[in-house]
């Protein structure tokens, strides 16, 4: 799957945990990682000063973290794009 750098794409991967248990939050913070994932809260927080490209690379990287199943989720739009997403190699 080619990653496209674009806000809709984002809005995707944001739809993704919009849909699941987790919240999803940009806020500042110094994460040595750029994002902290609290799993027993259910919680995901981003730089919010990433750029859109750092934006949608850490949200994929969580996203393969999580173990996000596409069975999970009911939208076949969502389940289609993480079925692409677990074939995806991020190039950092």
């Amino acid at each position: 799957m080619n990653i496209k750098y674009t806000k809709n794409f984002l809005d995707k991967l944001e739809n993704i945990f919009a849909a699941s248990e987790f919240i999803l939050r940009y806020e500042k913070g110094n994460f040595k990682s750029g994002y902290c994932v609290l799993k027993e809260s259910k919680i995901v927080i981003i730089n919010k000063y990433y750029t859109l490209d750092g934006k949608i690379n850490t949200l994929i990287d969580i996203i393969k973290e999580i173990g996000f199943a596409p069975q999970d989720f009911i939208d076949p739009k969502i389940q289609d794009l993480l079925t692409d997403l677990r074939k995806t190699e991020l190039k950092h």
